[in-house]
């Protein structure tokens, strides 16, 4: 009982000690504006005060008999740990630096590990050279600056690869202005990769090709009278000629157009000797629609209305 007094002494004056190095830190950080010592300031404050109610509980065990050694033993472990958060807190940036260099190594190294993972070359190449020239890591900034430079040409290469697939299959497709523009944007998108060298001659190639194509298939088409054929490829050819270009196939061009027409015609009254309306309704808006300005075109628009009556009344009894 004789040691109460003592222990209320040396509580009161372990929490004055605690409040008064806690208040004197916030107030420095305060002042100074130093953000560092002003938290650890506040934070003192706050463990002073939360184990306060613990101590003075404690400090009625040992009035009514119990020991208060180990108490005042764990206070004076708290006042030493306030001490030294208030003493780290009070040091400069690059002391805390040094006295933090091996954790900060290791949260670099872990950044710029998520920075390659999530292919942020630029951002890791930063980070890299602040290992080196910061924390004078140099060994380990070369080992992240080969592995970046590995990921980021493989990477690379893996998109150019994919954006020369989808241009090939425009190619394949004929889309002829789509591809030439998707040369382009792979050119600008990738201009240190050698694999876009010479991707806009690669698309002219390969419309010059299928260009001469059209034309030998065309010519033999005609050749061989496969009038239906030859008109297909007539008109696609129509959108790769110029006019100059087109200048030798005209002959064989109106030879086509001839026997088209006649074989339309042919086909045409065919079906209305038949009475199939609904063929020769068909046929008559083919010959409207690809011979236009013909006599016979002007003939089957005067009766194509009666022969769409016709076919109706044709299905509709069936």
């Amino acid at each position: 009982m004789a040691s109460s007094p003592a222990v209320s002494y040396w509580l009161i004056g372990i929490y004055g000690a605690l409040l008064s190095v806690a208040v004197a830190a916030f107030v420095y950080g305060v002042v100074e504006s130093n953000l560092t010592v002003g938290v650890a300031g506040s934070l003192g404050v706050l463990v002073a005060l939360s184990t306060a109610p613990i101590a003075w509980h404690t400090r009625a065990l040992v009035r009514s008999g119990g020991d208060g050694a180990g108490f005042v033993e764990a206070a004076a472990r708290i006042e030493a740990a306030v001490r030294e958060m208030t003493e780290v807190g009070a040091l400069s940036d690059d002391a805390r630096r040094v006295l933090n260099r091996g954790r900060e190594r290791d949260l670099l190294r872990r950044a710029i590990e998520e920075d390659i993972a999530c292919e942020d070359w630029d951002a890791a190449m930063v980070l890299v050279k602040e290992l080196a020239e910061r924390f004078g890591y140099r060994a380990d900034a070369e080992g992240f600056r080969a592995r970046i430079e590995t990921a980021r040409f493989q990477t690379q290469d893996r998109r150019v690869a994919e954006a020369v697939a989808g241009l090939d299959m425009l190619i394949t497709e004929h889309r002829w202005d789509d591809a030439r523009a998707e040369a382009e944007r792979i050119t600008r998108l990738f201009p240190d990769s050698m694999r876009v060298e010479g991707l806009r001659h690669r698309v002219e190639s390969a419309r010059g090709r299928y260009k001469t194509d059209l034309e030998r298939r065309f010519l033999k088409s005609a050749e061989d009278e496969r009038i239906d054929e030859a008109m297909a490829l007539l008109s696609e050819l129509d959108h790769y000629l110029t006019e100059a270009e087109a200048a030798p196939y005209q002959e064989v061009a109106r030879g086509v157009i001839g026997k088209a027409r006649e074989n339309l015609g042919v086909q045409f009254k065919l079906a209305v000797s038949d009475r199939a309306w609904d063929h020769a309704a068909s046929v008559g808006e083919r010959i409207i629609e690809s011979f236009p300005n013909s006599r016979m075109a002007d003939e089957i628009r005067g009766m194509i209305d009666e022969l769409r009556e016709r076919a109706a009344g044709m299905r509709s009894d069936d």
